[in-house]
């Protein structure tokens, strides 16, 4: 792994636990075995590391949800929340610790939104044919993040709660 992979990963581990207002350079450094110089060369700044951080999540995130059926949508998810741990949407989180005031982490975000329904929506047409295709991607996105969020304090029983709701509406458009 050469060092800016070390230090993007020592990153998101840091902030997906501790969150990215409460999380140092000083701590990355540690992790990542670096020194704070060569951190900044290698991320500039915070928020130039939080935004690169942001970008290997979106790129691990949607290598996993590289499937072919919505079931298979949450499955995945179930196994991220098992392996990763439940503590809510990274994205949404950098979103909502910055305030929206930082253009790089408000790109990377809505590019991993925008990337996220796009995926759905693929999958749903595969599923449908493109029976009712725009209110099921909506209806599976909603499902989808709600059950990331619920999955914070319900564990795993969130995400197969969406799922079984998500099933009945996926029948419901092939009908």
């Amino acid at each position: 792994m050469d060092q800016k992979a070390k230090l993007v990963a020592a990153a998101e581990r840091l902030f997906d636990r501790h969150g990215f207002t409460a999380t140092g350079m000083d701590r990355v450094t540690v992790l990542a075995s670096m020194s704070s110089r060569t951190l900044y060369k290698l991320a500039g700044g915070k928020t130039a590391l939080i935004a690169a951080t942001l970008a290997e999540r979106n790129r691990r995130f949607m290598q996993l949800l590289e499937v072919r059926s919505v079931d298979a949508l949450f499955a995945a998810l179930e196994d991220w929340v098992r392996v990763e741990g439940a503590r809510g949407c990274l994205f949404l989180r950098a979103q909502g610790e910055t305030g929206g005031d930082a253009p790089e982490i408000s790109a990377a975000v809505m590019a991993d939104k925008a990337a996220f329904r796009n995926r759905v929506a693929a999958i749903v047409a595969m599923e449908t044919g493109g029976a009712g295709e725009a209110a099921l991607t909506e209806q599976i996105v909603v499902l989808f993040e709600g059950a990331t969020a619920a999955a914070v304090y319900r564990g795993p029983d969130a995400v197969a709660a969406a799922r079984s709701a998500a099933s009945v509406l996926v029948e419901a458009a092939r009908s």
